[in-house]
């Protein structure tokens, strides 16, 4: 039994490992601008890798340890990156300059496999209403897009939901 088990948390630690290579092999905008066929893609990942990872234990226990396997690996993978950001720099790679002063950087656009179009409707959802007026623009390790504009006074930069709190302190 405590066999079954240690290969469940292998299988899920050689799975998580796998698709975190593969999510960085095919592109960071995978995380943070997900489109339908994107969502799509990951839920079908997530369907197609399940078996690998229980096999045919479909148990209330099985499923805690795949969990727990989960967790433990994704603690780990955070505790190193904080500890050695250099490895981070490699797991997630860097910030890449999409737009300088008005002027798309092609290059990083296209290492980055992000369209003119799809750059343009992050651009506006910064309320910015052109390339032009964009006086940096920066994909991020999480796959954010931050824009600066109007010679840096406006700073916009779309987030994710959950990391916007503001935290009120007492007095």
């Amino acid at each position: 039994m405590i066999n079954g088990y240690l290969k469940i948390a292998f299988s899920c630690i050689v799975i998580y490992l796998f698709i975190i290579i593969f999510i960085r092999l095919f592109g960071k905008k995978e995380l943070a601008q997900l489109s339908v066929i994107d969502l799509v893609f990951i839920l079908l990942i997530s369907n197609a890798v399940q078996n690998a990872m229980v096999g045919n234990d479909s148990t209330l226990t099985g499923g805690l340890v795949a969990a727990a396997s989960l967790f433990l690996v994704n603690y780990l993978f955070k505790f190193v990156i904080y500890k050695f950001p250099q490895f981070g720099g490699l797991l997630q790679g860097s910030a890449l300059l999409l737009i300088y002063q008005g002027e798309v950087n092609t290059r990083n656009l296209a290492k980055a496999r992000i369209t003119m179009q799809e750059l343009k409707e992050a651009i506006r959802e910064h309320g910015v209403s052109g390339i032009s007026e964009v006086d940096l623009a920066v994909l991020e390790v999480d796959g954010n897009i931050s824009i600066l504009s109007n010679e840096y006074k406006d700073k916009t930069s779309k987030k994710r939901k959950g990391r916007n709190r503001v935290m009120k302190t007492a007095n």
